[in-house]
Order: C-alpha cells, then structure tokens, then sequence
C-alpha cells in the first residue's frame, strides 16, 4: 500500500517516470482470497460447488499473474517510447488491459463464491454436522463479511484503476491525490484491515488444521520412503 501511494506521486508529479512501476497489493491480497473460498468450499461442502476446490487457487491466481505480466510488459514498452507516441499508446493499451482482465477475473471469481453459496444455502439441509456447526459459529460469520468486504474493496480498486488510466497519463483522475488515495490506498487498507482482524488462523481454524494435517502426512510419506530405501522397517 505503500508502494501503490508512492507510486500515485511519481504519477502525478513525474508521469513518464512511472510507468514500469507495478503495484503488487491487490494481487496479494486477491490471492489471499481464492485460497480461503478453497478452504471454504472444502469445509462446508465441495459438492456445492460447480469447480472443484483446488482450481480455485491454480485458476484465479495464474489469471492474476497474466494481467501482472500484461501490466509489466505495457509499462516497459511505455518507459522505453522515448516520446514516441506510437509506442506509448501500445504501452498504455496493454496496461489498460492488464487491469481490465484482472476486473474480469474478479466478475468470475465472484460469480463462481456467489453460485456456491447460493447452492449451499438452497441445499442446506444436506449439510454435515461439521458444516452447519460452522456456520452457526459467530466468529466464522464475521469472517465471511471481513471475506466480502475485501472482495468488494479490491475489486472497487481495480474498476477504479481502469478509470485512471482510460485517457492516458493526463486523464484528470489520475491527476487527482484525493480520488488515488480513497479508491486505490484507501480500498486496499480496508481489504488488508478486514483480514487481518478477522483472519483465518483465529476465525476460520480448520483452514490452519487442513495445512497441518497436508503437511504431516507429506512428512510421513516421506518417512516411510526413506527409511524403506535404507531397508529400515516401515513404522
């Protein structure tokens, strides 16, 4: 968050200077947010869900690289135009559509959480014990607002962003310190606050079990291997 404030000023003050400069926020922050709704659907019932749980993470996050790399690419080509106008435009161009696929990764990735939940709740009588015990704990609960208000705040930013950079490096939003800093740093504050004070560990335990459990099983399998390679019996 920082570095997208910073980031807002060499715009503003030195436009030209600024555009080779990534802000790497909302991908961390979106990423963050695939994981859980995985862990969510594992949780409360993967039935529910029209993807399975793992493709959550290996989808949405490589989508997210793409638009990174679309970015990147769009603001090398902008840094090094040299005032050739020409250049700066496809520079610009592919930046615009960095941004506009991470709008539209996100539209999908809300549209897949929202038919789950959907789905979940029409089929609720099918729950497990577990799931329902889960979603009756209030802690759990406000975990999920915390997990809806940084979904809306990120993807607030982003739409926010595509405005920013519509016109070029003179587009009047861009010039503005207020509208940068209540719908870009402002939004992704929210996002990463919401988070951390409801965070996963304390709100949504299982999450922490599901890695620990992975991790020593990863571990014994690993055991086992090598003490059969060394002839030693399995334990």
């Amino acid at each position: 968050m920082l570095l997208d404030y910073c980031t807002g000023k060499i715009l503003i003050l030195y436009p030209g200077d600024g555009r080779n400069i990534l802000s790497l926020d909302k991908a961390f922050l979106a990423a963050g947010v695939y994981l859980t709704l995985k862990h969510i659907t594992l949780a409360l019932g993967p039935e529910f869900s029209h993807l399975r749980p793992k493709f959550y993470t290996w989808i949405f996050i490589c989508c997210d690289l793409f638009s990174l790399i679309l970015q990147g690419a769009g603001g090398g080509i902008a840094a090094s135009s040299n005032d050739d106008p020409s250049k700066q435009n496809i520079g610009n161009d592919l930046m615009l559509s960095g941004i506009a696929w991470q709008v539209v990764t996100l539209i999908v990735f809300i549209g897949f959480a929202s038919d789950f939940f959907l789905r979940m709740y029409r089929n609720r009588h099918r729950l497990t014990p577990a799931a329902s015990a889960l979603l009756a704990d209030p802690k759990f609960k406000l975990f999920l607002c915390a997990l809806f208000t940084a979904t809306l705040t990120i993807f607030t930013r982003c739409v926010f962003r595509i405005a920013e950079m519509a016109n070029g490096w003179s587009n009047p939003i861009m010039q503005s310190q207020i509208k940068f800093i209540i719908l870009d740093g402002a939004m992704c504050a929210i996002a990463a606050l919401a988070l951390t004070v409801f965070h996963p560990g304390y709100c949504f335990p299982y999450m922490q079990r599901y890695h620990q459990k992975n991790f020593s099983e990863k571990r014994d399998s690993t055991e086992i291997v090598s003490d059969s390679e060394l002839g030693v019996p399995s334990r």
